[in-house]
Parts: structure tokens; sequence; C-alpha cells
């Protein structure tokens, strides 16, 4: 009978999850890809409706859930994934709804600093939310057992797991994140996203798919003396290089992406207004989340130093006891 239940409560899921699969691909298909909004008047309208966006989203939320539903199922809401947990997923894919399907998304193509936002949000709340989240229990539990017995012996390769070991290296992390931060400002290439959607999906997800790779490292590195102090020197000094970069954006008075040109005086800016505006979005608020984790990687860092000396205190009081 137990059984019985279970699978209905399954196919209840299953049937759920297509239905907003349907409705949301229909409304894909009426709205299609949101017009530039001409001026703040037409901004909250302009909704985008891409179509590999959403699609992507609403997988995403389909196989959290669906593995999420069958782990707590099998045992008891909490276990394995915590609520907490969960509630960082709703939020992190919340916060890529209002990057990359709100107005924001349709307004950063009429404003650098828009623009510059989406990525703020990309990189420092949906990919840190998302590594919080637990997602790779979600996705194994989502797996009928055969695949997951398949996807676990896979991931148990010594080679799948010398490629893992290697991108999830903090350095590593660190640099490849920081590389496809820089070159992506280059004019040419930040200018051809608002032309070609392609380049710009491209962009947003060397963005997000960086960010993820350098905040599992972080969240998810080694618990040493070492591991934490370059957890700390990692967050450091992202926070200065893109500081750096939104410092030249701040104080260059030259415009670098011309391509907004046309479009910011409707919203009551220059170009070059503009372009500040999207450099002290990412030198401020920015450094200031890289350096809130820095100092609670710290704390954790003092904490981990403080259990060592306990440890050696008693192995010195149990040694001389012996005496």
């Amino acid at each position: 009978m137990a059984t019985d239940d279970h699978g209905g409560a399954v196919r209840k899921i299953r049937n759920l999850l297509v239905s907003v699969l349907i409705t949301l691909f229909g409304t894909v298909c009426i709205f299609a890809h949101a017009e530039k909004p001409d001026g703040p008047d037409d901004l909250w309208t302009d909704w985008s409706f891409d179509p590999l966006i959403v699609g992507s989203l609403v997988i995403t939320l389909a196989i959290y859930a669906y593995g999420l539903f069958k782990l707590w199922r099998s045992s008891e809401r909490g276990r394995g994934i915590s609520i907490w947990a969960v509630a960082a997923f709703a939020a992190g894919w919340f916060s890529l709804v209002i990057a990359l399907v709100s107005p924001l998304h349709p307004w950063g193509e009429v404003l650098f600093s828009a623009h510059m936002t989406q990525h703020e949000i990309l990189m420092l709340v949906s990919a840190p939310l998302f590594v919080l989240s637990r997602p790779l229990i979600a996705v194994m539990w989502a797996m009928p057992p055969a695949w997951r017995m398949t996807v676990g012996t896979a991931f148990k390769s010594d080679m799948v797991e010398k490629i893992c070991a290697f991108f999830t290296n903090g350095f590593v992390a660190w640099a490849v994140h920081a590389i496809a931060l820089w070159v992506w400002h280059i004019p040419v290439l930040f200018q051809a996203t608002l032309t070609n959607d392609g380049v710009h999906t491209l962009q947003h997800a060397s963005f997000f798919g960086t960010a993820l790779l350098f905040w599992w490292a972080i969240i998810y590195g080694r618990r040493d003396l070492a591991s934490y102090g370059a957890g700390v020197l990692y967050l450091f000094t992202t926070s200065i290089h893109s500081g750096v970069l939104g410092a030249f954006l701040t104080f260059t008075t030259r415009v670098w992406y011309p391509a907004y040109s046309g479009s910011t005086a409707a919203w009551g800016l220059t170009p070059l207004e503009d372009q500040q505006l999207g450099g002290l979005i990412m030198w401020v608020p920015a450094g200031i989340v890289y350096i809130l984790a820095a100092l609670f990687m710290f704390a954790g860092w003092l904490r981990e130093s403080e259990k060592r000396v306990l440890r050696h205190e008693q192995l010195w009081a149990s040694s001389t006891s012996k005496i």
C-alpha cells in the first residue's frame, strides 16, 4: 500500500511538472523575445522569454524538486538536503529569474549599468546560492536507480575524479573565473553580446559557470589551515582584481562601449555616466560581497586554529600525565 501511495505521489509530481513546462513554453511561444525598452515607462512590461533560458530554468527546477521529493520521501524531511539548502536553491533560482527573465534583462541591452547589475547577480547571488543548495545530491536522486548507479560509478573512475579535482582546485577555479571576467569586458566582445543572442548567452553561461566553480572550490574545498588561508586569499584577490576593473570603468574619461551611446539619454544618463555607474556597481557592492565572504572564511580559519591548539594541548596533557 505504501508503495502504491508513493507511486501515486510521484505521478502527481510528474504531472504537475509537465503542466508547468507546457504553460511556460506556451508563454514563450506567445511572447517570444522581449523588445528593448525605449524608456522607463516601457521597462516593467518588457519581460524576456528566451526559450533556451526559460527551458533551462524550468528543467533545473523540475530536476531539483523531483530529486528532493524522492530523497525526503525515502528518509525524512531535512535529511541529506537541509531545509536551509532548499531555501538557498529557491532564492538562487528566483535570482536567476530576476537576472535573465525579468525586465532587468532587456534593460541591460540599453544601459551598461543594468547589464553589470545582471552579471553581479549571476556571479555573486545565484552562483553561491546554487552551490549551497547541494544540487548534485538532488540530481542524483532524480535519476532512476540504474542511472544513479552508472553515474556514481563513472564519477568514481580515476579519470573523472582527476578532472573534477583539477577544475575544483582553488587556484584553477580562481584563475578561470578571473579570465572570464576580464576577457568578456574587452570592448569588442562585450559589444558583440548586444547584437548576437548566442554570444550574449555564452557570456552569461561563462560568468555563471565559472562562478559556480569558484564558489564550489571556496565552500566545499578541503577544510584545513592551508585551505582556509587559500580561500581567504582567493576571495580577497578576486575583490581586488574585479575592483580594479570596476575602478577603470568608473574613472576613465573614455567610453569603452559606444554601442550604448544611442540609448542612455532616455534614462537621463550620458554614455560615460552610465559606464561609470556600471563600474561602481562592479567595484563597491561586489567588493563588499567578496570581503564579507573572506571574513567568514577567516573566522573558520581561526576556529580551525583553535581546534588544533586544543588537540595539541590535550595530547600534551595526556602524555605528561603518563610520566
